[in-house]
C-alpha cells in the first residue's frame, strides 16, 4: 500500500513538470509602469505615447510574429521565439510578442515538439527532434527576411533546446544572440525529488510511465544523458552573445545556480533577478 502511494504521488509530481515550467504573461488590460500601477485606472494619466503605444499593442496581440514579408530594420536581425515545455509558439508569448512587434522588429515564434498528436501541448517530443524543427525554422526565417543571423528568446526548454541545436546543428553560424529566462543550464532535482525516487529504485517505473506522453520531461533532470551530451566539453559556442536570466526563488529549477552557464566566456552573461532587486520574489 504504501509503495503505491508512494509510486502515485511520484508520478503525479513529475507529470507536473510540465505545468510548472511554462508561465505565459497575459498583455494587461492598460499601460502601466511601476507607478501607475498602484493608481487607480480612472486617476492615471497617460501621455499621447503611451496611449498610442497600448494601441499598437492591442492591436498586435494576435498577430505580432510571423509575418513573412517583414524585412529587419538596419541594425536589427529576425527574433525567434522559443516556448517551454507544454506550450506552444502562440500561447507563450502573448505579452512579448505584440511588444517586440510594436518596436519594430521581425518576431518569429514555432510550435516544435509536437508527440503523439497531442493538442495544443508542444516540447513533449525529444528535444534531439525539436532542436531539428528549430533549425528547419531559422533557415526559413533567414530566407524570408534575407538575414544572415537571428536572435532567439527562449523560455524554460526554450533555455536548453536551442543549445543543441547551437552546438550539433549547425546554429553557431546563424546566431547572433541568445537571451532566455527561466533557464535550465544544467537540469533540476526537483527540490531533491529526483534521488528520493532514485533512492526507492523507483525512477525506471515512473520513467515508463510518463514516456509514452512526454519524451523530454525526463531529459531535463540533473545528470540525465541528454545533458551530460550537451554540456560535455563547455556549455557554450564561441561566437554566440548568451543572456541567462534566473531567480533564487525558482522552484522548478533546483538548485537555482543550475540554470546558469558555466563557461569561462566572455559572451556569457548570467543574471540573478535578485541581484537587480532583492526583494523581487519572482
Amino acid at each position: 500500500m504504501l509503495f503505491s502511494k508512494t509510486l502515485s504521488i511520484a508520478a503525479i509530481a513529475l507529470a507536473t513538470i510540465a505545468s510548472t515550467f511554462v508561465e505565459a504573461s497575459p498583455i494587461p488590460a492598460e499601460p502601466v509602469d511601476a507607478v501607475s500601477a498602484y493608481i487607480p485606472v480612472s486617476e492615471r494619466v497617460y501621455t499621447a505615447a503611451q496611449i498610442e503605444e497600448h494601441e499598437q499593442l492591442m492591436k498586435r496581440a494576435f498577430n505580432g510574429a510571423n509575418d513573412w514579408n517583414c524585412k529587419p530594420k538596419a541594425g536589427q536581425r529576425p527574433v525567434i521565439l522559443v516556448h517551454g515545455l507544454i506550450g506552444n509558439g502562440w500561447d507563450n508569448w502573448l505579452y512579448m510578442s505584440p511588444r517586440l512587434a510594436a518596436k519594430g522588429y521581425c518576431v518569429f515564434s514555432l510550435t516544435y515538439g509536437r508527440y503523439k498528436n497531442i493538442p495544443l501541448l508542444a516540447g513533449l517530443d525529444k528535444m534531439e527532434n525539436s532542436a531539428d524543427q528549430l533549425s528547419a525554422f531559422v533557415d526559413k526565417v533567414l530566407g524570408a527576411t534575407n538575414a544572415t543571423k537571428v536572435d532567439l528568446v527562449g523560455h524554460s526548454q526554450g533555455s536548453l533546446m536551442p543549445r543543441y541545436y547551437l552546438k550539433y546543428l549547425g546554429g553557431q553560424a546563424k546566431v547572433a544572440k541568445y537571451a532566455a529566462f527561466g533557464t535550465i543550464a544544467y537540469g533540476t532535482n526537483l527540490l531533491g525529488l529526483y534521488p528520493f525516487l532514485n533512492a526507492l529504485g523507483l525512477y525506471d517505473p515512473i520513467k515508463k510511465l510518463i514516456d509514452p506522453v512526454c519524451l523530454s520531461c525526463f531529459q531535463f533532470l540533473e545528470g540525465s544523458e541528454f545533458l551530460k551530451k550537451l554540456n560535455e566539453g563547455g556549455d557554450t559556442v564561441p561566437g554566440v552573445e548568451y543572456k541567462f536570466i534566473v531567480s533564487k526563488f525558482d522552484q522548478v529549477v533546483t538548485p537555482y545556480t543550475n540554470g546558469k552557464l558555466r563557461d569561462n566566456n566572455p559572451l556569457v552573461h548570467n543574471v540573478v533577478l535578485q541581484d537587480l532587486c532583492a526583494v523581487d520574489l519572482r
